[in-house]
Formats: C-alpha cells, structure tokens, sequence
C-alpha cells in the first residue's frame, strides 16, 4: 500500500488515545480518518501495527468497534456499561507467556486478527488507567475533541497543542478582554 501521509492535528499519543483522535475537528466540520481502509493503514503505521495487521474492511469494522468502546469509556469513565463495551473488545484477544533467548515475554493472540488494532488499543488503554488514571484528558477547548496523555511535570495540562488549542484559547480572551475595554 502505498505511503499517506497522516492528516491529523495530534499524533504520538499511546494507542487508546490515538484510536479517539482519529476523529478531529477542523473548520468547524467534524474528520473521521477512518473512512476506509486507507485511513485504517495510515493509523496502523502511525501505530507501528501496519506490519501485524491488514488493513482490510473486518480489521475496520472492528477497529471501529473498538473507538466507540474507548470513547464511552472515556466519556464517562465509572460507566459499566462502557467498561462492559471494552472488556468485550478485550476477550477478543489474549496474552501468552513465551520464554525466549532474551529472557521472559508476552505475545498476544488472536482467534481473529482482524480484532488485533482494536484489541491492542484497549490493551493500551489499561496500562494508561492503572499508571495514572487522572492524566487521561480530552483538550479544555470547546471546540476541540481531541484526547492526550498529560505527560506534564506537574500534571496540568489542558490543551491538545499549546500552538492550536492554546492558542487559540488564548487569542480568544484577549480579543474578550480587548472588546470590554
């Protein structure tokens, strides 16, 4: 398949996060790179999946499947209902113990590949929830709905990008301060 480039804002976070933002807001209309299975093979090299996994219409539909199951966990994090949605998408695959020259690891297994991206982005999603939970954050602009991983010193964070978000933020209470004056 040939190289596309990636036309997202935000790239580089942990898999879970990246999977959320593979929907963007950009002039006021909502983006969805995963439309097809081009968009699927442009986030699974993001992702450095492109060499495990096809991107093909049932690895879509469930890498789909997976986003939603993300995003309302995300959205309402104590929901069992989105933990049930999740976990669903978790008993698609498994971790199996292997003992190899370089010592001990893990491989995970699927009875259906086409579930792996999914899978390995909610497998990611539990790492994030058990090392700290309070830095998965969705960007404080209001037209914004893009996620992250505060990876801060001091754990504020608030935006997606300090040069879009930000920015953007920033511009805007100036420009209020500006008109009250």
């Amino acid at each position: 398949m040939p190289a596309l480039s990636d036309p997202r804002p935000l790239t580089g976070e942990p898999a879970s996060l990246d999977l959320l933002n593979t929907r963007w807001m950009q002039d006021g209309a909502r983006q969805d790179l995963l439309t097809g299975v081009d968009g699927l093979h442009i986030w699974l090299t993001a992702n450095g999946l492109a060499d495990r996994f096809t991107a093909d219409a049932a690895t879509l539909e469930r890498t789909l499947t997976a986003r939603e199951a993300l995003a309302a966990l995300v959205d309402s994090p104590g929901d069992a209902t989105a933990a049930a949605r999740v976990d669903d998408v978790l008993g698609h695959g498994r971790i199996r113990a292997t003992l190899t020259a370089e010592g001990p690891g893990e491989e995970a297994e699927f009875a259906d590949p086409s579930w792996g991206p999914g899978w390995t982005a909610a497998r990611g999603h539990l790492d994030l929830l058990r090392t700290a939970p309070d830095r998965i954050r969705a960007c404080a602009h209001e037209a914004c709905i893009l996620h992250f991983f505060d990876t801060s010193r001091n754990g504020t964070r608030r935006w997606c990008s300090m040069a879009l978000c930000g920015n953007r933020a920033k511009a805007s209470r100036h420009y209020a301060r500006s008109r009250e004056a």
